[in-house]
């Protein structure tokens, strides 16, 4: 494995396949436009400590994972002010108009101020542990190699970063998308629900 990326055509296979959920990683924490350049350096990064990566500490995936969020944690200010804002922020009225809009869009429109307060709310290491075990798909194990932590405290920032969106967001149904509120029209005062 060590071999198979201090080459640089066999490092060139390595960026084809892990380059996009290192890029969507990104990409779902700071945009597109920012992902591409970060995900970009990920791999430069990568590719001038490729003879540093041990596969005995880790998989290459959770190495890869580990670079991207150190690149992260230079850009969590922005993030951190980004969040804020995007929890203040009302739903745009002509997006909820929009026929053209599918249930999901809807709903979503609608929470994401919601779910963007509740992840601005939690310290910057429960964020970094949830959006990589949520959006970057690692596990437990792999988050522990990424960031060069403890097994025990990667569950401990999980369970905590959970509890917070469980408090933060009440009811809310991941599922659909929804706070209770809005799954029952008699609390919003409608009457003939």
């Amino acid at each position: 494995m060590a071999r198979r990326i201090v080459d640089p055509r066999a490092f060139e296979r390595c960026f084809e396949e892990h380059f996009p959920a290192v890029h969507r990683l990104i990409a779902r924490r700071v945009g597109t436009a920012l992902a591409d350049d970060l995900a970009a350096e990920t791999f430069a990064t990568a590719f001038r400590r490729r003879h540093e990566f041990d596969p005995r500490a880790g998989s290459l995936r959770a190495w890869l994972f580990g670079i991207a969020s150190n690149l992260l944690r230079n850009h969590w200010r922005a993030e951190q002010h980004q969040l804020e804002v995007d929890s203040r922020l009302a739903a745009d009225v002509e997006l909820r108009q929009d026929p053209g809009l599918s249930d999901e869009q809807l709903s979503a429109s609608l929470v994401a101020p919601q779910v963007a307060g509740a992840l601005a709310d939690l310290v910057a290491e429960q964020r970094e542990v949830l959006l990589l075990h949520a959006w970057g798909e690692l596990s437990n194990e792999e988050i522990s190699c990424a960031l060069g932590i403890p097994l025990g405290t990667v569950r401990s920032r999980l369970s905590r970063a959970r509890a917070t969106l469980r408090d933060r967001l009440g009811g809310f149904d991941f599922d659909l998308w929804v706070l209770a509120d809005e799954q029952n029209p008699r609390r919003r005062g409608d009457t003939h629900a």
